[in-house]
C-alpha cells in the first residue's frame, strides 16, 4: 500500500470511529511502502506524462515499482497509464 493511500484512509472529514478502527485493522495486514526519492521521481514522471494529480501519481508509481496490482474504486483515474495493472474493488 502506498503511503499516500494510508493517508487517504484518514483524510475524510466525516470519518466515524468505526471506520477509523476498520482502517487501523486493515493496515495491520498491509505493508506500507514509504515514499522515497526513487518513488517520488517516478511519480513526478507519471504526473507529467499522464497529467495526474500528485496523490494519484504516487499511488500508481508505488504499484508499478513494487510490481503489484493497484486496487481502486477509481479505475478511470488510472486507466490511461501504460503497464499499470489495475483491479476495481
Amino acid at each position: 500500500m502506498s503511503t499516500v493511500t494510508k493517508s487517504a484512509l484518514y483524510n475524510y472529514p466525516d470519518l466515524h470511529d468505526e471506520e477509523e478502527a476498520a482502517s487501523k485493522q486493515l493496515l495491520t495486514d498491509m505493508f506500507v511502502v514509504p515514499l522515497d526519492s526513487r518513488l517520488a521521481r517516478y511519480a513526478g514522471y507519471l504526473r507529467r506524462l499522464y497529467r495526474l494529480k500528485t496523490p494519484d501519481s504516487a499511488i500508481a508509481a508505488t504499484a508499478m515499482l513494487t510490481k503489484t496490482t493497484l486496487l481502486t474504486r477509481n479505475v478511470d483515474d488510472f486507466r490511461q497509464i501504460d503497464d499499470l495493472k489495475i483491479q476495481e474493488i
